[in-house]
């Protein structure tokens, strides 16, 4: 995740994406789908989607892990609000 955030600093999007892929898949095979872990992927994979003008993809990412942290973790989470501010940055950015 260090390496792909490093590379989506410098523009390298398509790169980053794939890294983050990468340590997305590998987080749901060893912990599961509902690790916090996992869902920090999410977050970030969404990220840099978002920032390679996949709104939609990072939107449907994020409602993911919002989804599962209020069930998780139930809405006075710290991690719950913070995804929910990540969800409204991009809506924000999709005009919603």
């Amino acid at each position: 995740n260090n390496l792909a955030s490093v590379l989506e600093a410098r523009g390298d999007f398509e790169g980053a994406e794939q890294l983050h892929r990468e340590a997305l898949q590998a987080r749901r095979d060893k912990l599961g789908e509902e690790h916090p872990s996992t869902l920090t992927s999410k977050s970030n994979l969404a990220s840099v989607l978002e920032a390679s003008g996949d709104v939609g993809g990072a939107e449907q990412l994020l409602r993911e892990v919002l989804h599962t942290r209020q069930v998780k973790l139930g809405e006075d989470h710290p991690s719950t609000f913070a995804s929910k501010h990540n969800l409204a940055v991009v809506l924000e950015a999709r005009g919603d």
